[in-house]
């Protein structure tokens, strides 16, 4: 086992953390408002999800996420939870400042945000099936199944990675920002999040109704 390859499997896991999303988008909005901490838990919560997803696939019990009821409730209740966040950081909007800003949310409030987008996130699940499942057809055909839990941990490792350096990117600028500017920010925020959430919504009703 070199350490170019362990190398290879945490960069995969800092390019599957990377794009932007919900769970992002809410990572940076807490982080800002509330600072590294409570940036920090949102993504602790995603990788608790992002967890639950390698299992699945690790364990082949994907197909229970074929099942069309099954996806058809992930997309309404994912909508669900990233309206509410978008419409609560929108409407919140007038709430937040500075000074008080760091006692909005708490931690616990903030994993289960990171956890809840996450885990009821179609595009998540279709990502890890995805990515994750090739990833394993391809160490098990090239490496056998001996060091599979290695390099799903690499993966994991490139995860906690980027929760750690997003947590810190949100503190450094925090440092710049006056009261009307975080507002901006919120409401930036909170309409990336609603719209996610219209767009999950949208497929879930049309699985639905089948339009």
């Amino acid at each position: 086992m070199s350490i170019s390859i362990l190398v290879s499997y945490i960069f995969l896991g800092l390019s599957l953390a990377a794009p932007i999303g919900p769970v992002n988008s809410a990572r940076l909005d807490k982080g800002i408002k509330n600072g590294f901490w409570h940036a920090w838990i949102v993504g602790a919560g995603s990788m608790i999800a992002d967890a639950f997803f390698m299992l699945f696939v690790y364990l082949g019990m994907v197909n229970f996420l074929d099942i069309p009821i099954v996806q058809t409730f992930l997309w309404l209740f994912g909508g669900f939870i990233l309206i509410y966040s978008g419409v609560e950081s929108i409407l919140g909007v007038n709430k937040v400042n500075l000074t008080i800003s760091r006692k909005k949310d708490s931690l616990t409030k903030c994993f289960f945000t990171g956890f809840m987008m996450s885990i009821t996130s179609p595009l998540s699940i279709l990502f890890w099936l995805g990515i994750y499942g090739s990833v394993l057809a391809k160490t098990i055909q090239m490496n056998g199944t001996s060091q599979l839990l290695v390099y799903s941990c690499m993966i994991f490792v490139g995860l906690t990675l980027w929760d750690v350096f997003v947590a810190g990117l949100t503190t450094g600028f925090r440092k710049f920002l006056n009261d009307t500017s975080l507002k901006v920010i919120s409401i930036i925020s909170g309409a990336s999040l609603l719209g996610f959430g219209l767009y999950f919504g949208y497929q879930g009703l049309k699985a639905l109704f089948h339009f």
